[in-house]
């Protein structure tokens, strides 16, 4: 198996992808999703048990494009809950990573992001970047695939809003920028640059 990861700049193209993978045949077992929510402008459309979405109609138009999302998400991939990562903050995932980082208990938090896409099978420099990303303000698509289906997964995940997380962290590091941090005090609340 091969894991291919894809970065996004809004939860709606990440949406898409996941929705294409599966339509393409992948397994919703063997993707995940994972977005920052330091706005917490999708935890309330989680339940607290990080399995169920929650119907919150307070703001009609709030709630019928997150929670459309969310609720679509939540109904195409394994699990979907809203959680702490160190370094990072607040997020929600689902699927696999969602598993990897709850399930961890004391070793997600050992462990954090970096941990858990390594255990994914992310190499760990690449996971770096990915959690950089992600403290960042961009959403990951993670899919496990067949080595055969790596590059039919990188089509369907090539589309407008994929960030080429290589060239972000070229910008990065041009600002001083070496690994990802997993210290908590590291995190704004302007995570892209």
């Amino acid at each position: 198996m091969k894991t291919v990861v894809g970065t996004y700049d809004n939860i709606q193209t990440a949406y898409a992808v996941a929705n294409d993978l599966i339509s393409a045949g992948y397994s919703r077992n063997d993707i995940s999703v994972i977005a920052n929510d330091v706005n917490q402008q999708y935890a309330p459309y989680v339940d607290a048990t990080h399995a169920n979405y929650v119907d919150s109609s307070d703001d009609a138009a709030r709630g019928a494009g997150i929670g459309a999302v969310l609720g679509g998400l939540g109904g195409l991939l394994v699990g979907l809950g809203a959680l702490a990562i160190p370094g990072v903050g607040p997020v929600i995932a689902a699927g696999p990573l969602l598993a990897a980082l709850t399930g961890a208990g004391v070793g997600a938090v050992t462990g954090g992001i970096v941990g858990a896409l390594v255990d994914l099978g992310v190499p760990d420099e690449e996971a770096q970047l990915y959690s950089e990303g992600l403290r960042r303000g961009h959403v990951l698509v993670i899919a496990q695939v067949p080595n055969a289906s790596t590059n039919a997964v990188t089509r369907l995940m090539e589309r407008p809003g994929l960030v080429d997380i290589h060239r972000q962290a070229d910008s990065w590091r041009a600002s001083g920028w070496k690994s990802f941090d997993p210290n908590p005090d590291m995190i704004t609340a302007n995570r892209r640059i």
